[in-house]
């Protein structure tokens, strides 16, 4: 055997031992402190990979899971308990308690001088004086839920949470949550059940004195695939996230999805067919924004729709995509609670070669606005098989605005209602969209600078086409009816750009999926 060879089995032993050690019933709590980096942490999941899936258990102690949400959430944790209290660190760790809504506990660590710590769960932690529990209720073999990460400008407001299967989450300089992220989507939005990965371990990587990032470590766990994934958070206005992954399938995955977005959409400009609320819009996120590997800007407004809907944007090597809240006015929410005019963009910055693909743009119905029913992703064409190793990057920004400036307009609104002409008798059904593009490049053109509007649709007859300047924003509006052909209720799709004299785009291209009425109602 060749010393490489020998060295590699010496090596890959070691890691399915450690592997060993995240299945029900491996190493203990007592674990004993081991080197760590991101390569091992890769060879970690890779060997796990190779072992059969355990699903982590869900049962919590009686006690625990009768409680109820308001009683759940009295449970604080101490903060003179935080993972580098009291030191130079600029970075503070409080932990997630397990309840009824998390119910599979996670592995915590530190990480110091490449040493990796073992964190043990102690009910000390926590004050369980408003909750009803009493401490010794609480075993301390019970385990943390997930972490909170708070920054040295406000240690009582954390600034990112990871808790719950694969999803994380973080604010902007408002400090406002709103959208998640996940670590990984599998078969999401298909006829088959979705899978949800879950992060088994966390290791928290003291940030290195004189540095405002911290790097996070996740070890990821599902019954097709595992992971190692690598976060480098950096706070502010703008709170960023390097994200190195490594993923490695136990088996082919019909639908892997990559830098998943998860937001919600109730009603809003576009789209109020289900409010019957007084505010006057409610939503997370408004659109999709592409990004595409040819330099297109595509936006797309979410809807709330009827039944399942799944898009998807074909693409190769997509140079970025998010889900993006750019109403932010207060007046058009009118909320003085939760602040949806606040709510952070999360936008996806790819890193590399990610290869050809689609955007998976996934919207659910919802009658609430407590349920997330948008998710956006990047599934690539070849579905992943066993026994490889799939390498993603990409960096989030969590923001208030996309950090990349286009140089065209964008779409500032989009509203949509009956079609025809005021004051004249309707002879037939048609649908109004009215698009408002804004930006300094229509700010800038001369006053009797020539724009028009370039609309196409899968099917259906365009009518009163027309596109104004609108002085309110420094913009345009494109107006244009649709009417659609037959009785189908099949969508409709829609794209329209504005262009100068000579066909010159002006601003990004605005997408729309349009589900007609049934004949029956469709009144005029």
């Amino acid at each position: 055997m060749e010393r490489r060879e020998f060295l590699y089995a010496g090596t890959s032993a070691a890691l399915m031992s450690a592997a060993a050690g995240w299945m029900p019933g491996g190493a203990s709590a007592g674990e004993a402190p081991m080197p760590f980096d991101f390569a091992r942490l890769k060879g970690i999941a890779r060997a796990l990979a190779g072992q059969a899936y355990q699903k982590p258990s869900d049962a919590l102690p009686a006690a625990i899971s009768a409680l109820n949400w308001d009683r759940w959430q009295a449970i604080r944790f101490r903060d003179d308990h935080s993972v580098w209290a009291n030191t130079d660190s600029p970075y503070q760790v409080r932990f997630a308690h397990l309840g009824p809504m998390l119910r599979r506990s996670v592995r915590m660590y530190t990480v110091e001088n490449g040493i990796a710590t073992r964190l043990n769960f102690d009910p000390a932690f926590f004050d369980y004086s408003h909750s009803g529990l009493r401490p010794r209720e609480v075993p301390s073999s019970l385990g943390f839920g997930g972490f909170r990460l708070l920054y040295q400008t406000d240690w009582l407001h954390d600034i990112a949470a990871f808790q719950g299967a694969s999803y994380f989450r973080a604010v902007d300089g408002t400090l406002q949550y709103g959208m998640s992220q996940r670590g990984l989507a599998v078969n999401c939005g298909m006829q088959i059940p979705e899978e949800f990965p879950d992060f088994v371990a966390y290791y928290l990587e003291r940030p290195a004195r004189g540095s405002d990032r911290i790097t996070v470590y996740g070890l990821l766990d599902s019954l097709s695939v595992t992971g190692a994934y690598r976060f480098i958070i950096q706070a502010g206005d703008t709170l960023t996230m390097e994200i190195d992954s490594a993923l490695y399938p136990r088996k082919e995955i019909e639908r892997i999805g990559i830098a998943p977005g998860t937001s919600m959409f109730f009603y809003g400009k576009s789209d109020r067919h289900r409010s019957n609320d007084w505010r006057p819009e409610i939503h997370d996120s408004d659109g999709l924004q592409l990004y595409t590997g040819a330099g297109e800007w595509i936006w797309r407004p979410l809807v709330n729709p009827r039944g399942v809907r799944v898009n998807t944007f074909s693409d190769r090597n997509p140079r970025g995509f998010g889900l993006m809240q750019r109403e932010r006015s207060f007046e058009a929410y009118q909320d003085d609670a939760v602040f949806y005019d606040r709510r952070p963009d999360c936008w996806v910055e790819t890193k590399g070669d990610w290869g050809a693909g689609e955007v998976v743009l996934l919207e659910l119905p919802t009658e609430d606005e407590t349920n997330d029913n948008i998710v956006a992703f990047w599934t690539p064409a070849d579905k992943p098989q066993p026994g490889r190793e799939y390498l993603y990057g990409y960096k989030l920004y969590w923001c208030n605005q996309n950090p990349l400036q286009q140089p065209l307009a964008y779409t500032a609104a989009t509203r949509t209602g009956i079609g025809g002409v005021v004051g004249q008798a309707r002879s037939h059904f048609s649908w109004r969209f009215v698009v408002d593009f804004a930006g300094r490049v229509l700010a800038d053109l001369p006053k009797d600078g020539e724009v028009s509007p370039v609309i196409t649709a899968s099917r259906g007859r365009i009518e009163i086409p027309s596109a104004r300047p609108l002085l309110s924003i420094n913009g345009y509006r494109a107006i244009f009816d649709l009417v659609p052909d037959g009785d189908s209720t099949e969508p409709i799709n829609l794209r329209l750009y504005l262009a100068a004299k000579g066909g010159r785009p002006l601003t990004e291209t605005w997408l729309y999926q349009y589900t007609p009425p049934p004949a029956s109602a469709r009144r005029f």
